[in-house]
């Protein structure tokens, strides 16, 4: 079992969590939050941060892991079932047709990476809401944030990232992201201090899809100008300093 007191990075982790919480009331006492769990660093990471958080918090509340098996064979599950038992977190497994889905519907020949996002967001609301959950917990993290906001102007004409927390009305269910506040580099860290269980993903499209050319494209930026990852970053909450064209008189004024 990892001992809390010799862990350097995941105490970065953990306050980035609370920050997060205090400025944007994520967590709720006798909540039952329920994390999505791909098997990944960022998952792994939260579920773990949110069971600490559980224990040093004044906050009284639930935790339950559920991983979507979309199909393509991840191996290794049973030991990360078996590395969170040992902080009496729940890890469950929901088998599904996911990938024979996919494959019946295919883009310009390729898996569609974004009708497998949907169909594992909504097994994972209807997994959530019949355990009695109204919170799903998800392990996106600040550069995550920084390349859904360059997604979206080039891909949506729109200034658009991941918020910290959003009602979801027709579901009704709150979607809370809780890492947004920890950069990728804190994640690997600590993924790698407390020797976390990761899956190696085996999904054919891995590594292959414009959020990947995003984060290709911000680390060129990154490297030619090393301060810009810190700036991009506080542009997001940059709420003083935030000008864009906002038009005086509409149309029918006109």
């Amino acid at each position: 079992m990892v001992l809390y007191h010799k862990m350097k990075k995941i105490k970065k982790v953990l306050g980035a969590l609370r920050r997060a919480d205090q400025d944007y009331g994520l967590i709720d006492n006798n909540d039952h939050i329920v994390v999505g769990v791909s098997g990944g660093k960022d998952s792994l990471t939260l579920l773990y941060a949110l069971g600490l958080y559980r224990k040093f918090s004044k906050k009284d509340f639930r935790i339950t892991g559920i991983y979507i098996d979309v199909g393509f064979g991840e191996e290794g599950f049973e030991n990360v079932v078996h590395f969170f038992e040992q902080y009496n977190i729940s890890l469950i497994r929901v088998e599904t047709r996911i990938k024979n889905m996919l494959e019946q519907h295919l883009h310009n020949g390729e898996l569609n990476c974004h009708l497998c996002s949907r169909l594992k967001k909504g097994t994972l609301i209807k997994e959530a809401k019949d355990r009695g959950a109204i919170k799903i917990a998800l392990g996106h993290h600040a550069d995550d944030a920084m390349e859904t906001l360059l997604l979206n102007m080039i891909y949506g004409g729109k200034m658009e990232t991941m918020p910290f927390k959003r009602y979801m009305t027709r579901e009704e269910v709150y979607v809370i992201r809780p890492l947004l506040y920890a950069t990728e580099q804190d994640i690997i860290d600590t993924a790698k201090e407390l020797e976390l269980p990761v899956l190696k993903s085996k999904c054919p499209r891995d590594k292959h899809s414009q959020r990947e050319s995003m984060k290709q494209l911000l680390n060129e930026l990154y490297e030619k100008y090393p301060e810009s990852h810190s700036n991009f970053l506080k542009s997001l909450e940059n709420e003083e300093q935030r000008q864009l064209w906002i038009k005086e008189f509409s149309n029918k004024e006109k």
